[in-house]
């Protein structure tokens, strides 16, 4: 007999997602309100005004100005809105390119000095920005990519951390399978293209939504790398919002976690299958 979950359980989940939405609820709200509510409810927050602030579960009259206002009459949002997405994307891409075939050769293939190049790349990929961040300045300095998008798309497109993922997506490939594609003629190249990325298509996409996420909230490294404010991302867009314009601040931050929240939603199962697979051993 399947044993039920004790009442105190589900209070608890129920707890942990209510911290969970409460900002993101917080959000959707202000987006919707109108300019003077949300001045009497945060004013004394963030103006200094005296008085105590205040939130409402739902909007006294729910109106669109602020998204008007934002997708309307805003148009600084839209070039960062495609600086971010052309950031983000060569990202990713370069991280399937680069990081799939690595992640293959330290997976599967055996030769000297593997063992050594896997503890780099795990040292690499625990290492914060604040460690490499000198370092990563005076190689692009002296490559003349500072200020350029280049600075951003290429040390994301080399990261460790996505290599390491899908490494551990590939472990999960049945070395049978690899032994009989090997007898049947198949090359290193035939087998990686045939068998692996099919078998590790898991580790594969969990590796690059993940990736996507970090680079589409990235704020450090623009903000290093980048002095033209015409090539800033979101990211850096946002708290130059100024203060007294709340139901922008709101719209313009729901509008910004949209895409992230899009591409988790869709990559969750992936995710899922990611750590599942990375925990299989032959």
């Amino acid at each position: 007999m399947k044993r039920r979950a004790h009442p105190f359980f589900w209070l608890l989940l129920a707890a942990l997602a209510l911290l969970v939405w409460g900002p993101l609820w917080f959000m959707a709200g202000g987006s919707l309100m109108p300019l003077d509510e949300l001045d009497t409810l945060l004013g004394p927050v963030l103006t200094g005004r005296a008085g105590s602030a205040a939130w409402t579960l739902l909007p006294s009259w729910p109106t669109l100005e602020p998204l008007a206002q934002l997708l309307l009459d805003t148009p600084e949002f839209f070039v960062m809105f495609w600086n971010t997405c052309a950031q983000v994307m060569p990202q990713v891409l370069g991280q399937f390119l680069v990081g799939a075939p690595a992640a293959w050769a330290l997976s599967r293939l055996r030769f000297r000095g593997r063992g050594a190049l896997t503890a780099l790349y795990m040292a690499l990929m625990l290492l914060p920005f604040q460690v490499t961040m000198v370092p990563s300045y005076l190689v692009l300095y002296r490559l003349g990519l500072m200020d350029t998008v280049w600075a951003i798309i290429l040390p994301g497109a080399f990261s460790a951390f996505p290599v390491f993922i899908m490494a551990r997506g590939f472990d999960a490939v049945p070395r049978a399978l690899l032994e009989a594609a090997s007898l049947d003629g198949a090359g290193n190249f035939t087998i990686f293209w045939r068998v692996g990325l099919p078998l590790g298509a898991p580790g594969i996409l969990a590796a690059l939504v993940l990736g996507f996420l970090e680079a589409w909230n990235a704020v450090e490294q623009p903000m290093v790398f980048l002095k033209d404010q015409s090539i800033w991302p979101l990211a850096l867009y946002l708290p130059r919002i100024n203060a007294e314009n709340l139901g922008l601040c709101m719209a313009a931050s729901l509008m910004m976690l949209a895409p992230a929240a899009l591409i988790f939603l869709f990559g969750q199962k992936y995710l899922e299958l990611g750590i599942q697979a990375s925990g299989v051993k032959e």
